[in-house]
């Protein structure tokens, strides 16, 4: 049996949707990495281990926040795990 398979996925948001977006990635919690972009310039980068809880995040919140104002479109790309699907999920597919 294999382990969790790790996937990237971008999401395109306004600067307004920033952090409405960034915290329904984080609650949803198979996000591990997230890398903040305006075109091709990258402005913020930062892993979210399995431990982290609001309180390390409330500084990186804080920066977004003030910053968003800035960011008229930017992208969000999210390093995901995700777990193989296993033989019994497989078969119901079919």
């Amino acid at each position: 049996m294999t382990g969790p398979e790790t996937i990237w996925e971008s999401v395109k948001v306004e600067g307004g949707q920033l952090l409405t977006v960034l915290r329904g990635l984080i609650r949803e919690g198979n996000v591990r990495h997230v890398i903040i972009r305006q075109q091709e310039r990258i402005l913020m980068e930062f892993p979210l281990s399995v431990g982290l809880i609001g309180v390390a995040l409330a500084p990186i919140f804080a920066v977004l926040g003030t910053a968003a104002v800035m960011f008229t479109e930017c992208t969000i790309d999210v390093e995901r795990q995700v777990r193989p699907a296993g033989p019994a999920e497989r078969r119901s597919d079919q």
